[in-house]
């Protein structure tokens, strides 16, 4: 059981549309929901503008663009990424030790210069889209659970301050990495809501129990007919 306060803070709405929506969406939020998640449908099309759009109506942001490329570039991106005001900001686990830690010294020198708290990085493991004949198809063929067992130790290792994974693997990873390490579910439904392309999830409220830090909730929140009602019963889902 968590507090209000814990609750609110714990769930991160998704917000994969058009700015437009995406303000509507942080005005009926507002006073209610800490967190919005900018993923790239937002983040390609309008650029940092949409992360000030965001904290200007006093919302932290989990800037989700799963970077991936050689260290060097996701260097200079996560420190552009970390200027444009974003709280946490995603990397891929598949990239490595070495992008992994390019990727804080970027977060670093971005905080050093605009001062302030370091924008936290978050490790993906394996999408919450993919189950096991979808791992094999890419020549990966350990159990899903072992292989982001495997993403989140190196990732920690190389700077990370946590990992994302399903909620099916919350326990393993809280246990695996301790009280402190930042983990974020997505795949998370509240009973009876579509499961859409999500293939391993769980409720708000097992997701929490088995171990996860942050809930992204997408859907069930943004496309329900009154947002806030949705999202407060969530919060009551957790508080319960």
């Amino acid at each position: 059981m968590l507090s209000e306060t814990e609750a609110r803070d714990a769930i991160i709405v998704a917000l994969d549309c058009d700015r437009e929506t995406a303000l509507e969406l942080a005005k009926k939020l507002e006073g209610k929901a800490v967190w919005v998640k900018v993923g790239m449908t937002l983040f390609y099309r309008y650029g940092p503008a949409i992360v000030d759009d965001m904290r200007a109506r006093g919302l932290r942001v989990f800037l989700d663009l799963k970077l991936h490329d050689i260290p060097f570039q996701i260097r200079g991106a996560a420190y552009s990424a970390s200027l444009s005001g974003a709280d946490i900001l995603s990397i891929h686990g598949l990239g490595g030790a070495d992008m992994i830690s390019e990727g804080r010294k970027g977060c670093e020198e971005a905080a050093a210069e605009r001062g302030g708290d370091r924008t936290r990085l978050v490790a993906i493991s394996v999408l919450t889209s993919m189950d096991q004949d979808a791992l094999a198809s890419i020549g990966i063929n350990c159990p899903v659970a072992e292989e982001v067992e495997r993403l989140a130790k190196l990732a920690l290792g190389a700077g990370s301050d946590g990992i994302v994974c399903s909620p099916q693997e919350a326990a393993q990873m809280r246990e695996l990495l301790g009280p402190d390490a930042l983990i974020v579910c997505p795949g998370v439904r509240p009973q009876g809501s579509e499961v859409g392309d999500q293939k391993r999830v769980s409720t708000p409220a097992a997701a929490i129990a088995a171990g996860a830090s942050k809930l992204v909730v997408g859907r069930p929140i943004t496309q329900a007919d009154d947002p806030a009602a949705a999202f407060e019963a969530i919060v009551s889902e957790l508080m319960s």
